[in-house]
């Protein structure tokens, strides 16, 4: 099946109507559900078709709305105060034998090195890092693809891993 002009328009009519990607291949007849959802996809019609019930439930969509941005607060303070916080313990060299659940198990250097070695610090709750590694180890959302172009590493932690 091809997609004519006629067909193309009857679909920006019918999406734009809210109709439902079956109903819309029911009218056109000929072409699958996928078929329509594909040609919207690729016409770059809009993703949310309003309909009736989306109109009612504003209220439920705002709820969401403002979840999600609750969320991405806590987060984000959550590692603004790992940031803030500056004091880190002291490094704890351990080997792989001496590791147990309340070890950061940061890796330092390469496993091929004699010198190899395991942070050893106290690490957080549920996590297997300690509070400066978790910094590395998780960014925060948005925040990586920034992170991997740079490579820098800020200068208060530079100066504490100097010194541990």
């Amino acid at each position: 099946m091809s997609w004519t002009d006629e067909k193309v328009a009857k679909l920006k009519e019918l999406w734009g109507k809210g109709n439902t990607a079956s109903q819309i291949a029911e009218i056109i007849g000929g072409i699958s559900r996928n078929a329509v959802i594909g040609k919207a996809h690729r016409l770059n019609l809009s993703a949310k078709i309003k309909t009736r019930t989306a109109t009612s439930n504003q209220n439920f969509d705002n709820s969401i709305l403002d979840k999600n941005s609750n969320s991405k607060r806590t987060r984000r303070s959550k590692f603004k105060s790992l940031i803030i916080e500056k004091n880190f313990e002291p490094e704890n060299p351990k080997q792989l034998e001496e590791l147990d659940e309340n070890s950061c198990k940061w890796p330092i250097g390469h496993p091929d090195e004699k010198d190899f070695y395991f942070c050893g610090r106290s690490s957080m709750k549920d996590f297997s890092y300690c509070k400066l590694h978790i910094l590395y180890a998780f960014q925060p959302k948005g925040k990586k693809e920034d992170v991997s172009d740079k490579e820098e590493v800020p200068e208060f932690i530079e100066k504490k891993i100097k010194s541990a």
